[in-house]
């Protein structure tokens, strides 16, 4: 009995799209090129340190902005000089959306003066069809309905997507409301009354502002949640680093051919 061959496989089954995109209209030697690659510098010295300090800046915010929601227990009767725990909880909520605000605005100016993954969560190439089917790919591999991993350079579709909708437009939406917010306490006529004092009268009331800057927040919340759990995931079984990627901008690969 003969052994069975295994399927050709051309080299658009071994590079996902954003490999292509490396080189613009690439040639069969330039994928082949980045196929034989063990190793890609991907994420700069900027966009690794507004990670961190963006993931940092999240937690604060995340813990203090409960609290504010929910606060603690009044304290007993004295000083109030000694009891002003609530006004450094929100001070630090301030401070943190001050520098995730400032961060923000720092890693917009990145994504053009950085390389071509700096640009990636600002935008979603819903105009390309292969963009379309990578990301139904990476749907199916997510629920374990594919066996095989795909290989991406940058973020995967799934996780580009993830991110424009939860990060660029999520955080967006948390620093405009939040400051929307702030404006309240600055009083009429600040800066901050007439930058985004608008906001309110949008939304219709206070409570309703704060009722989804909160839903906001748990919204993000949700998506950390997924965000580490898939970059361990895809450290173990896609068979190209993830979590190391992020600290040194290096993304390896274990393994560049299917079984």
């Amino acid at each position: 009995m003969s052994q069975r061959t295994k399927p050709h496989h051309t080299l658009e089954d071994y590079l996902p799209m954003e490999a292509s995109r490396l080189t613009g209209d690439a040639t069969a030697k330039d994928l082949e090129s980045i196929r034989l690659r063990t190793a890609v510098y991907v994420y700069e010295v900027p966009v690794r340190i507004w990670h961190w300090v963006n993931a940092a800046a999240i937690l604060v915010l995340a813990i203090t902005g409960y609290l504010i929601g929910s606060p603690p227990p009044t304290m007993e009767i004295g000083e109030a000089t000694n009891q002003f725990v609530f006004g450094y909880i929100r001070f630090a909520h301030f401070t943190a959306g001050m520098i995730l605000t400032i961060g923000f605005f720092a890693r917009i100016y990145w994504a053009f003066a950085g390389n071509s993954h700096a640009r990636q969560m600002f935008y979603v190439p819903v105009w390309n069809p292969r963009w379309w089917k990578e990301l139904l790919y990476e749907v199916r591999w997510y629920f374990f309905l594919e066996k095989e991993p795909k290989k991406f350079v940058g973020h995967n579709p799934l996780a580009h997507l993830a991110m424009f909708c939860f990060i660029t437009l999520g955080m967006t939406f948390m620093i405009i409301t939040g400051f929307a917010l702030y404006a309240e306490g600055a009083g009429q006529g600040s800066f901050f009354d007439g930058a985004f004092g608008w906001v309110l009268g949008l939304v219709g009331n206070s409570q309703r502002l704060h009722t989804l800057h909160h839903l906001g927040m748990w919204a993000i919340l949700i998506f950390v949640i997924i965000h580490v759990y898939a970059a361990i995931r895809e450290d173990i079984m896609s068979r190209q680093s993830m979590l190391t990627t992020i600290v040194s901008g290096w993304r390896s690969f274990r393994d560049n051919r299917p079984n």
